[in-house]
C-alpha cells in the first residue's frame, strides 16, 4: 500500500463534493516545545479509493516557518509530545502491526521504539522531569464464552448478566485503563496499572482521551478521571471523580468526596489540570447525577486547603475545556456563545473577559510561552493552527494553510447568523447558509437542518460527517436553528428542551423554516428537512406535524419510538433525565409527556416521502428504529427509502460509506425539491 499523503487535486469547475472534502488533511494535536520555537502536529489524510486513512507528523518554526514532514512510513504516527529537553519528540506509532510509544529527532532522524508493551498504546503523556510515562491501554472487562466452554474456541456468541453490555459502538469486552512506567533514558519499564483488578475505566467512555489524565508539575502525581461504578449502576449515573495518585506512594485521594465537605460534585468531573507552580488543580464539574448535559463548570482546588472554587458562577454557560496560563494565576477556557466557541479567560475571583471574536470555532487550547496555542475551524474551513496572545490585544497569527491548495479551488457559499422570534417571543439564533454564487433575484429549495444532541451547540463547526457548507453547495439554502437545547444562549434556553421533546423545541425549528420562506428568495414549495440523532427524532416527529411544509424529509441515526428506545439504549441516565422517567411511570406526568410525544404515535398524519438511515453498530439508538420508521412509511403508501450500513455506528466515518451517504442525501433531495 503506497503512502496516503496530501493531496493536490486539480478542480476545474469550482464544484465541491463530497470527494474534494475527503481530500482535505485534517490537522490535530498541536503540542509546543518547551522553549517555545518549535511546534510539532498531526494532518490526518485521507483515501476513498482505498477506503483508508493515514496520520503523519509534522513540526515548523513557532512563526509558521520551516514547516517539514517528519513521518513517511507507512504506519499511523501521531500524538507528538517534546521529551528530553525538547532534543526528541515521543510519538505513538503502529509500525510493525502494534501501537507503541517511539522517539525521534526534531528532524525526523534517529527513530526508535522505546517501549515494548504486550497491548496497544492508546495515548500517553510523559512527566515534566521525562522519567516517567503515563498511557493508556484496554484491559478485558468481562469473560468470553470461549473461556468458559475451551471446546467451543470459534462460537461467536456474546454473553452479559448486567446492563452497560454495550456502549455506543461497542460490545463491552475492554475497558481502557491508565498505566504508568519509569523511562530512563532508552526504554519504557515495567508499567503499573492503576486500577489493577478493576472493571473501571478511565479514560471515560465512549469519548474520553489523555486529556483525563495529567501530571502534577513535581511528575510526583498523577490526576485521572474515574467513575468507579459497573453495570447497573454506571448505567443509572454520571457520578464521576478526580483521584491524586502518588506514584511513590501508590495511595490515591479522591478530592470531590473529601469527608466533611458538603459539595461532594455528584456529577460528571473530568479533565484535571495541575497549575505549574503545583498549588492548585482545575478540572471540568458538573453538579447533578444523571445529567450529562448540565452546566460544565470550572473548578479550582487549592491543594493546601482542599478548598474548592467555581470560577464560573457567574457564567451562564458551559466551559469545553481549558489551560493554565504561565502564571498559574489565571485560566483560558472555551465556550460556545452564540453559536461561535470563543476563548475567554477567568481568574480566581471568577471574573472572566472574552479574547477572541468572530464566525469561528477554537479547540485544542494549550501554551506556547504566555501564549495561546489553539486549532481554528468554521463551517466554511477546516481546522489550522493559530496563536494568540493576550499580552499584546489578543493578537491573532495563522500559522498553517494545510487546505488553501484545496479552498481556493472551490466555490463555497456564505454563512449568515439571523434571528427569529420564536412563538413564546424569545429570539432565536440561526446560522443561514447559501450555495455558491447566490443570486438573490432567483428563486432556492431549502433545507432545515435540525441539530441533534438534544444539548448540542449549532456553532461554527467543520466535520467530515456532516458537511453542512457541502450540502449548501448542493443548490439549497439552508438553515440551522439554534432550538430550545442548544448551548451558548444560557443554562435556562438549553434546559427547556429536557422533558418537553414535542415541545418548544419543535416550535423552534417551525418558527425558522417560516421565517426564512417569508425572503423572496426563498421557494416555500420546495423545502425539505433533515437532521441526525436527536435531529432524526425531530424529522420523525415533524413528519406527523408539519401540516404540509415540507416536500421530503431525511433521517439519520433518529429515535421512532420513544418507549422501545428506552429500553434499548446504553446510558440509562440519559433516558431517565431527558424522558424524566421510564414510560410505566403511569403517575410521573412529565414521562407520560415525553411518551406520549413518540413520533410513532403520529404515524398516521404522515403525508410525505422520507429516506431512513440507520447502522448496525449504533448501541445508542438501535438500527430497529430506523427500519421501523421506514417499514411505517411504506406500510402507509409513503415514497421512502432505506440507507442501511453494516458496519458503522451512531456515525458514518469510513471515507466510501460517508461519499455513499452524501450521494443517497443529494440525490434524493434533488428528486423532490429538483425534478
Amino acid at each position: 500500500m503506497a503512502n496516503i499523503g496530501k493531496h493536490n487535486p486539480q478542480i476545474t469547475d469550482g464544484r465541491y463534493t463530497p470527494e474534494i472534502m475527503w481530500s482535505m488533511g485534517r490537522i490535530s494535536c498541536a503540542t509546543a516545545s518547551g522553549d517555545g520555537k518549535r511546534i510539532a502536529y498531526n494532518v490526518t489524510y485521507f483515501s476513498v479509493e482505498e477506503n483508508k486513512s493515514h496520520s503523519v507528523i509534522r513540526v515548523m518554526d513557532s512563526d509558521g516557518g520551516n514547516d517539514i514532514l517528519l513521518t513517511q512510513t507507512e504506519a499511523d504516527e501521531s500524538n507528538p509530545q517534546w521529551i528530553k529537553g525538547d532534543s526528541r519528540l515521543a510519538f505513538l506509532s503502529d509500525e510493525g502491526g502494534k501501537s507503541e510509544i517511539w522517539e525521534m529527532n526534531p528532524d525526523g532522524s534517529g527513530r526508535k521504539k522505546i517501549s515494548n508493551f504486550a497491548k496497544d498504546i492508546d495515548s500517553f503523556l510523559f512527566a515534566p522531569d521525562s522519567n516517567n510515562v503515563l498511557f493508556i491501554s484496554d484491559v478485558p472487562y468481562a469473560y468470553h464464552p470461549d473461556d468458559v466452554y475451551k471446546d467451543l474456541p470459534k462460537t461467536t456468541a456474546k454473553m452479559a448478566d448486567d446492563l452497560m453490555y454495550k456502549h455506543w459502538n461497542k460490545w463491552q469486552e475492554v475497558v481502557p485503563h491508565p498505566f504508568y512506567a519509569s523511562f530512563d533514558g532508552n526504554s519504557i519499564g515495567e508499567a503499573t496499572d492503576i486500577l489493577q483488578g478493576t472493571r473501571y475505566e478511565s479514560p471515560l467512555l465512549p469519548f474520553g482521551g489523555m486529556e483525563e489524565l495529567t501530571w502534577s508539575s513535581c511528575s510526583k502525581k498523577i490526576a485521572y478521571s474515574c467513575k468507579k461504578k459497573v453495570g447497573r449502576a454506571y448505567t443509572l449515573s454520571t457520578d464521576s471523580d478526580i483521584y491524586v495518585y502518588d506514584i511513590e506512594t501508590k495511595q490515591e485521594v479522591n478530592i470531590n468526596k473529601i469527608p466533611g465537605d458538603p459539595d461532594q460534585n455528584l456529577g460528571y468531573d473530568m479533565n484535571p489540570r495541575f497549575s505549574k507552580d503545583g498549588k492548585y488543580v482545575a478540572w471540568l464539574s458538573m453538579e447533578h447525577d444523571g445529567y450529562e448535559s448540565d452546566k460544565n463548570r470550572l473548578y479550582l482546588m487549592d491543594l493546601s486547603t482542599h478548598k474548592k472554587t467555581d470560577l464560573t458562577v457567574r457564567f451562564d454557560n458551559d466551559v469545553s475545556e481549558f489551560c493554565w496560563a504561565e502564571d498559574s494565576k489565571t485560566l483560558y477556557f472555551a465556550s460556545v456563545w452564540h453559536g461561535c466557541t470563543m476563548i475567554f479567560s477567568v481568574d480566581f475571583e471568577g471574573n472572566y473577559k472574552q479574547i477572541t471574536e468572530g464566525d469561528f470555532d477554537y479547540l485544542g487550547l494549550s501554551l506556547i510561552g504566555d501564549r495561546i496555542l489553539t486549532l481554528r475551524h468554521s463551517l466554511v474551513a477546516p481546522e489550522d493552527i493559530y496563536i494568540i496572545d493576550p499580552k499584546q490585544d489578543n493578537s491573532i497569527r495563522r500559522l498553517t494553510h494545510e487546505n488553501d491548495h484545496i479552498l481556493q479551488q472551490i466555490r463555497l457559499g456564505k454563512v449568515e447568523g439571523r434571528w427569529t422570534k420564536t412563538v413564546d417571543g424569545k429570539q432565536m439564533m440561526s446560522w443561514v447558509l447559501y450555495p455558491p454564487d447566490f443570486d438573490p433575484d432567483k428563486k432556492y429549495p431549502a433545507l432545515l437542518m435540525c441539530m441533534g444532541g438534544p444539548q448540542e451547540a449549532c456553532s461554527q463547526v467543520w466535520s467530515n460527517r456532516w458537511n453542512f457548507i457541502l450540502m449548501a453547495a448542493q443548490g439549497y439554502v439552508m438553515t440551522m436553528p439554534n432550538r430550545r437545547g442548544c448551548p451558548g444562549f444560557g443554562r435556562k434556553w438549553v434546559e427547556e428542551v429536557s422533558g418537553d421533546y414535542g415541545g418548544l423545541c419543535m416550535q423552534d425549528y417551525f418558527a425558522a423554516i417560516d421565517d426564512l420562506a417569508t425572503e423572496p428568495y426563498i421557494d416555500k414549495d420546495r423545502l425539505g428537512c433533515l437532521g441526525a440523532s436527536f435531529g432524526g427524532y425531530s424529522v420523525y416527529w415533524l413528519a406527523g406535524h408539519h401540516e404540509k411544509r415540507f416536500k421530503v424529509f431525511f433521517s439519520h441515526d433518529g429515535v421512532f419510538d420513544i418507549a422501545t428506545q428506552y429500553l434499548a439504549t446504553d446510558e440509562m441516565w440519559f433516558a431517565n433525565w431527558d424522558n424524566k422517567g421510564p414510560y410505566w411511570d403511569k403517575n410521573n406526568p412529565l414521562a407520560q409527556r415525553t411518551y406520549a410525544n413518540s413520533p410513532h404515535l403520529f404515524v398516521d398524519k404522515w403525508d410525505t416521502p422520507i429516506m431512513c438511515v440507520h447502522s448496525n453498530m449504533d448501541y445508542r439508538i438501535l438500527v430497529s428504529q430506523g427500519q421501523s420508521a421506514f417499514a411505517a412509511a411504506r406500510l402507509r403508501g409513503i415514497e421512502a427509502e432505506l440507507l442501511y450500513f453494516p458496519d458503522e455506528c451512531h456515525w458514518v466515518n469510513k471515507p466510501q460509506n460517508s461519499v455513499f451517504w452524501n450521494r443517497a442525501l443529494y440525490k434524493w433531495m434533488a428528486k423532490w425539491l429538483k425534478e
